[in-house]
């Protein structure tokens, strides 16, 4: 290999362990990690450090937390780490010029799409709920605008049509780590190509809310199904049972983990099947069955335990409560 280009890194979701933990253990020189302040999660709200941040501390990699990565006081220190060229995935915010004009060779980033489709900040999850049969991870070289970087490298792959954005991302991850090695050692040697990304063909990917993963069953099945997969892990699909109103029974919210596109018809949201293991939900085109669900306050399970426990008749109805129920 080349004499090695000294390295800022620059990550912080899980999407970037993979290349961080390649570039560690293939030689590369990380003089630090950069990361995101550790924040409170779960109910106790502990201060919980990202996977990448351990992963540094037990290889020795300095590593560097700030607020704002591009505050005056945070550039003194990216510079002290005297780095030739900055690599980032999944960071979390974005650099200014002033930033990426501080290592000789600026800074290359690691992003899950074929650019230039899905730019933004959840292209695989958007790839996933447009029902694309394939995707992949391209490098870019990095700008103050956001992904819109010439492209240096590519790698694709197919996705499967049962693969949750959660599952994807982690094959597209440790596709990327070998891929970004390669561009460094690449970089090392001299000038590499860089391609114009095309912007014409330019497609977002905007940040998912919350609100995202309410289903709209009068999508055909097949859109149904992609946007369960989409939402994995976050923000998870949902739908309100409305059980029919002669029962008595007030609307619960229903978490959808895992579906299945399969025959059958009739309104849209209406529950055509509910016996045995089949629970049966119609769509615009096309009916859905829901494998895997979590009632509000259950733990998940699969459809054969609900029923057993709950009564979900045909006729109810999965959706938005109606006005005045």
């Amino acid at each position: 290999m080349p004499s090695a280009i000294r390295l800022v890194f620059l990550g912080t979701g899980d999407f970037a362990l993979p290349t961080f933990e390649h570039l560690a253990s293939t030689g590369h020189d990380l003089a630090a990690l950069v990361t995101q302040p550790d924040r409170p999660q779960g109910r106790k709200q502990e201060l919980v450090p990202a996977a990448i941040k351990v992963a540094a501390e037990t290889r020795g990699i300095a590593v560097f937390q700030p607020e704002d990565v591009n505050a005056p006081e945070s550039l003194d220190r990216i510079r002290a780490f005297r780095p030739e060229l900055l690599v980032t995935a999944a960071y979390g915010q974005i650099l200014s010029a002033d930033l990426l004009e501080i290592p000789r060779l600026g800074g290359i980033n690691l992003h899950g799409s074929v650019l230039p489709s899905y730019r933004g900040a959840s292209p695989v999850a958007r790839a996933i709920q447009n029902g694309d049969a394939e995707t992949g991870v391209t490098i870019i070289r990095m700008t103050p605008r956001i992904d819109a970087g010439g492209i240096i490298a590519i790698a694709r792959t197919p996705i499967d049509p049962d693969e949750t954005a959660g599952e994807l991302e982690a094959r597209l991850a440790k596709l990327g780590a070998p891929l970004v090695a390669q561009a460094i050692t690449a970089m090392a040697a001299g000038p590499v190509p860089i391609l114009p990304q095309e912007r014409a063909a330019v497609t977002r990917a905007p940040k998912l809310r919350k609100e995202d993963g309410l289903i709209d069953w009068s999508k055909t099945a097949r859109a149904v199904h992609n946007h369960v997969r989409a939402m994995q892990p976050w923000p998870i699909a949902s739908t309100t049972w409305n059980p029919r109103p002669i029962t008595g029974r007030k609307p619960m919210r229903v978490i959808v983990h895992r579906t299945e596109v399969v025959e059958g018809s009739g309104p849209a949201g209406e529950v055509i099947e509910a016996s045995g293991d089949r629970l049966v939900v119609a769509a615009g085109e096309g009916a859905v069955r829901l494998r895997t669900i979590q009632l509000e306050g259950k733990k998940s399970a699969d459809a054969a335990e609900v029923l057993r426990g709950y009564r979900i008749d045909v006729g109810d109805r999965m959706g938005p409560p109606a006005v005045g129920e």
